[in-house]
């Protein structure tokens, strides 16, 4: 599997590896020895952490079924369970929540091909994204997308407390396909998705998925 740096990520990391270079050139002609070789250590695994949070694993997901729900991001299932969704539809719906910890895949694809009915952002609050209220009280990003079966769908991004960026792709009248970017969440953070009652589920609360490769169920016919 071929592994790039991630769009969102390339500018930060040029500035952070500049910035970084500039204070161990001054460490090194104003500090001690053994000062400069403790600032170096910290510049080069805050350097690799940035360039493994940032990665962008080239998946390709290939399926026979149009209604197979592809999993939107790398993490753990925290919640599938019957909810009143009061921002779009208004009724009940299954949610599917995946928490993303700052070692997983931030990288967010279209669990879904069809088109691009709303996408909109939300300010809110940045509380722990494994939290319950998170969904509706923290800053989120809401898709939603109409499947080829007439079914409606959505993918809502959450920022969690470390997270400060939400960045979605996904403009209303998009015909989106599968892999596809719908987005990216910068640090640890949480995607719900909500689906009809009737989809039939393939993974459990506390089971590990990776974006763009784990069949997370299948929307009725």
């Amino acid at each position: 599997m071929r592994t790039h740096i991630h769009r969102e990520g390339r500018r930060m990391l040029l500035i952070t590896l500049f910035i970084l270079a500039a204070v161990n050139v001054v460490v090194f002609y104003y500090t001690a020895h053994w000062v400069f070789a403790i600032v170096l250590l910290l510049s080069m695994l805050l350097s690799l952490f940035m360039t493994y949070f940032f990665r962008n694993p080239m998946r390709v997901i290939e399926v026979d079924d149009p209604n197979y729900l592809i999993a939107p991001a790398d993490g753990r299932v925290v919640v599938i369970e019957p909810v009143m969704e009061n921002e779009y539809f208004h009724d009940e719906r299954l949610q599917v929540s995946i928490f993303m910890s700052p070692f997983n895949v931030h990288a967010n694809w279209y669990p879904v091909e069809g088109k691009v009915l709303v996408s909109s952002h939300q300010r809110g609050r940045h509380k722990g994204a494994w939290l319950p209220k998170s969904s509706i009280e923290n800053e989120r990003s809401l898709v939603v997308l109409e499947h080829a079966n007439g079914e409606q769908i959505a993918v809502r991004q959450i920022a969690g407390a470390m997270a400060r960026r939400i960045v979605t792709y996904a403009k209303p009248g998009m015909e989106v396909k599968r892999n596809q970017h719908m987005g990216f969440i910068k640090l640890g953070s949480r995607v719900d998705m909500y689906l009809p009652l009737d989809t039939e589920m393939e993974v459990e609360v506390g089971d590990l998925v990776h974006g763009n490769e784990t069949i997370m169920g299948r929307l009725a016919d």
